[in-house]
């Protein structure tokens, strides 16, 4: 069995981009502040492998989850939690370089094995339409840094340097190695998704 700890939209539907149907999701119910002086590297470590515990496995089962952030410099900026968040974000990132990390973490046989996956990002600089029309969007609503490059916004990036699909929020490339590294059977349906 794979288990995807996570309801998120967006990673189901990259894994059935490639023919890969989780036997079933579950939203694991862990806290997701930031301990204070928490680094980004060490935050989505620690989440992706508390939301693995809290799910649990049942014997030969293949629990994923993950947590994906922005980071600029130290700071952490997660999923903004009202509109002001989610602004502050969008003018912090504008014209800026950032950092999107996802740490990887499947639970199998008793083990727990992580992947973190970086990959930098440029934000064009936005004019005050583009932030005012994003924003009425409420396409930054559970999106960690408030934007989801996918959408509307995915035009605002010139400049990506890494895995795109961690920017989505799930690595699948570094997803798949770590899979069938430890044993994991890809299905027939693989690569027979709908791309």
């Amino acid at each position: 069995m794979l288990i995807l700890g996570s309801s998120s939209n967006a990673r189901l539907e990259l894994l059935a981009k490639i023919g890969i149907f989780p036997d079933d999701t579950v939203h694991p119910d862990v806290d997701e502040t930031p301990i204070k002086k928490e680094l980004p590297r060490d935050y989505v470590s620690r989440l992706s492998e508390e939301k693995n515990h809290a799910i649990g496995a049942e014997q030969g089962s293949f629990v994923v989850t993950a947590d994906t952030t922005v980071a600029v410099g130290r700071r952490i900026l997660g999923k903004p939690i009202n509109l002001e968040e989610a602004e502050i974000f969008l003018r912090l990132l504008s014209g800026r370089r950032h950092r999107v990390l996802t740490s990887l973490c499947v639970g199998h046989q008793g083990k727990i094995y992580k992947r973190l996956v970086e990959t930098k990002v440029k934000m064009k600089s936005l004019s005050e339409f583009e932030i005012e029309s994003f924003l009425k969007s409420d396409q930054w609503k559970n999106r960690a840094g408030g934007y989801g490059i996918q959408g509307s916004a995915s035009y605002f990036f010139p400049f990506i340097s890494g895995s795109y699909t961690n920017v989505i929020g799930l690595p699948i490339t570094e997803l798949i190695s770590l899979l069938v590294g430890i044993g994991y059977q890809l299905p027939t349906s693989f690569m027979m998704g709908d791309l």
